[in-house]
């Protein structure tokens, strides 16, 4: 997981590819190449920003449990944060917002069961928050519930309109059930919100792709290069993992021996 999920991150989370299989060409002129394949959702961690709390601290407040559970997970130890979450709940403190972020811990550990358990706590707590719809969403979808899962999109839409991540989410399931127009015009609303833009033209390049037109997946995975950065200090891993998988994309449609010029 990537430090700027503290806040307000996504999805996906990281972009990781997993093997795809190969369509077949439309007759495009354009060389084929696999194109199908799950993406990982971007979820979202909502609270204070992690600074002036010391690790180990004893007697900690509930609000410096929240701060000291941001900062363990940009260590990167997931469970450390789910026992700093869930010092909270067994003390009855824990917040809409607290088991949403204890319920994204155990959905990035692979937990979904125990994710689903606390996406649920937090509705039942607040049911006007738009992340824990998103975040539950991402769930259903990682047990394969796809229905259910845009559903919950579309209910994190519904609360707030300028929730991208679950615009982009529902985008990827609804081209995940080959409902492909749909799709596009998810990632068209996601881009009239003016973030992330680069995201948005992989997600929608990759539909095209998926869909056979070659030529609109190579203009949104260059559109989408213009957008994500080289990789450099300030920039993230999701965008830096996310440009090198749109490179690749662009390789499996126009093969490695034409040139990019992005590259």
């Amino acid at each position: 997981m990537n430090p700027s999920f503290f806040g307000h991150q996504q999805h996906r989370n990281s972009y990781p590819g997993t093997p795809d299989s190969a369509l077949t060409n439309q007759g495009s002129g354009l060389v084929k190449g696999p194109a199908r394949g799950k993406r990982q959702r971007r979820s979202t961690w909502e609270g204070p920003s992690p600074s002036g709390v010391a690790l180990g601290s004893p007697g900690l407040s509930p609000q410096q449990l929240r701060q000291q559970a941001s900062l363990t997970v940009q260590r990167g130890d997931y469970a450390g944060a789910i026992a700093l979450l869930s010092s909270l709940v067994s003390q009855n403190l824990a917040s809409a917002i607290d088991y949403n972020n204890r319920g994204l811990m155990y959905f990035q550990s692979g937990e979904y069961e125990k994710a689903l358990d606390d996406y649920n706590q937090a509705i039942a707590l607040d049911s006007q928050l738009s992340q824990a719809y998103n975040n539950r969403g991402n769930c259903y979808a990682a047990l394969g519930w796809r229905v259910e899962a845009t559903l919950d999109y579309d209910m994190a839409i519904d609360l707030n309109p300028f929730n991208v991540r679950a615009l982009i989410n529902q985008g990827i399931t609804l081209r995940e059930m080959e409902i492909y127009e749909l799709a596009i015009e998810n990632f068209e609303i996601a881009l009239g919100l003016g973030q992330i833009e680069g995201h948005i033209f992989a997600e929608r390049g990759r539909t095209y792709h998926v869909m056979g037109e070659w030529n609109a997946a190579i203009a949104d995975y260059r559109r989408a290069l213009e957008f994500l950065p080289e990789s450099t200090a300030s920039s993230t891993e999701v965008s830096t993992r996310l440009r090198s998988l749109v490179k690749n994309w662009i390789h499996e449609l126009i093969g490695s021996s034409e040139t990019d010029p992005h590259s």
